[in-house]
């Protein structure tokens, strides 16, 4: 007799219905499928720009499910198993489906869920689909894992990728569905306060529009990705991180994009690819050592001399784009404004707080993840890791960015810096003018105060990370 059971297809970081393993193989018994999302404490604890965003992209994936039949039904719980285990005892349901996360705390989570249904008498099936490469999947000749990305990108990229599966046909509806909490009563956009609406234009939200601009990208800007990707005021990369980090698109479809575009002879396709790979290799090496999260990867990082002051007056004025210094404040400005940063301008505002105010990365690490709307947990962290030198990187550890050479080279004509300071200009540009209107209040700044002199002059601040350097005893 075939079982009519439902089964609920727990949603995480994977807010589409294409290229969705677990939704697929749901939907493929011909048994009704509950779309949900538990809204636990793990999610609560986001940064308010991604908890927002999150709440973005809940929005249009519970639209996308109601265009074709079904619904997304939310609860919230601060445990995740007990609305999962309401919600079968509610509709009958004998089985959860759910995408793989891959941060110690998704981890435990998952392992206690799946544990606990199969204890019951359940089916709790876990799928892929939020990597390419499962992180225990790649491992070097000697059974271990790699911890350089370059011989890690070899040992990947030829390896074959799961092609794309395209969005169900039908999502069969239960009976009658259960109950769901309105979403408005969570407040997940509460702590962006007026900022949300300087920022929300920026955003790209959905399944559809991720699919819209990995087109644009690869028809229009991917030919010269290699060439412009580190020029920020250029339109040289693919903007789909945000996408990525929530599964509104899979790197599965983007390595497919990339492939075409590859093999029509446009140049930059592979440095795609490879950008892609270093967001596995984020993730391999946060599988392999959780520790880089939360400590120094390398050994004996953790006696370096870094300031742990997050409220020290050096810290604000970088947070607050303050530091007298360009491409610094112009980084941290676009950070307010559109919730994200581009990936060279990260490099320099994190060696910046790192080496030239010799601060802790993990203060930066924290305001990222408050900030950005891409947040992810394993790029974030081996990002600013890699740029502390106490991270995963074949450069020596004692390089220091100076931003002054590098907005020479990478913003020679000053459209990137002139987009996004306002003080000390004429007439500024809306999103210069638009950081002070998503700024908190208590900041009290204005566009018409004078620009700053530097906080720490570059020569100074470079001496004394290479005088901590040559001074450290490990």
């Amino acid at each position: 007799m075939h079982d009519t059971t439902p089964i609920l297809v727990w949603f995480r970081r994977d807010l589409r219905i294409s290229d969705h393993a677990a939704l697929t193989a749901a939907c493929e018994t011909g048994r009704p499928v509950i779309p949900v999302f538990i809204h636990d404490d793990l999610s609560e604890a986001l940064g308010a720009a991604p908890k927002w965003r999150l709440g973005l992209g809940l929005a249009h994936l519970a639209e996308t499910l109601r265009a074709q039949g079904s619904r997304l039904i939310l609860r919230r719980a601060a445990v995740a198993l007990d609305a999962l285990q309401a919600l079968m005892e509610e509709t009958g349901a004998g089985a959860v489906y759910w995408s793989r996360l891959y941060d110690p705390n998704s981890i435990a989570r998952d392992t206690k869920v799946k544990e606990i249904l199969r204890g019951q008498g359940s089916e709790a099936r876990s799928f892929g689909g939020h990597l390419m490469f499962e992180p225990w999947s790649v491992e070097t000749k000697t059974n271990g894992f790699y911890k350089v990305y370059t011989p890690f990108w070899n040992a990947v990229k030829n390896t074959g990728v799961d092609a794309p599966r395209p969005a169900p046909a039908q999502i069969a509806a239960p009976k009658s569905w259960p109950a769901s909490d309105e979403q408005d009563t969570w407040h997940l956009g509460r702590a962006m306060n007026r900022g949300a609406a300087v920022v929300e234009p920026f955003q790209q939200v959905g399944e559809q529009a991720a699919q819209v601009r990995l087109a644009h990208f690869c028809e229009e800007i991917i030919a010269n990705y290699k060439s412009l990707r580190d020029f920020p005021g250029e339109d040289g990369t693919s903007l789909l991180s945000q996408n990525l980090s929530l599964g509104e698109i899979s790197p599965h479809q983007c390595w497919q994009a990339g492939m075409r575009a590859m093999e029509q002879g446009k140049a930059g396709a592979e440095h795609f690819l490879k950008e892609l790979v270093w967001r596995e290799f984020a993730y391999h090496l946060m599988h392999h050592t959780p520790h880089i999260l939360d400590t120094a990867w390398r050994d004996g990082w953790e006696k370096f001399p870094w300031s742990t002051d997050p409220d020290a007056p050096n810290v604000l004025a970088w947070k607050q784009g303050r530091t007298g210094i360009p491409f610094v404040d112009a980084a941290m400005r676009e950070l307010y404004v559109t919730g994200r940063m581009h990936n060279r301008a990260r490099m320099i505002v994190a060696s910046y707080l790192t080496k030239h105010l010799m601060t802790d990365w993990r203060i930066g690490r924290d305001w990222f993840e408050h900030c950005l709307t891409d947040w992810d947990p394993a790029s974030n962290a081996m990002g600013w890791q890699w740029t502390a030198g106490s991270g995963p990187d074949a450069s020596p550890y004692f390089r220091v960015f100076n931003p002054d050479t590098q907005l020479d080279k990478f913003d020679s004509n000053r459209a990137y810096v002139n987009r996004f300071l306002a003080e000390g200009v004429q007439n500024p540009y809306k999103d210069a003018l638009a950081f002070f209107e998503a700024m908190p209040r208590r900041w009290g700044l204005s566009p018409d105060d004078p620009y700053p002199k530097p906080i720490v002059a570059l020569d100074v601040g470079r001496k004394r990370a290479l005088d901590a350097y040559a001074d450290r005893d490990f």
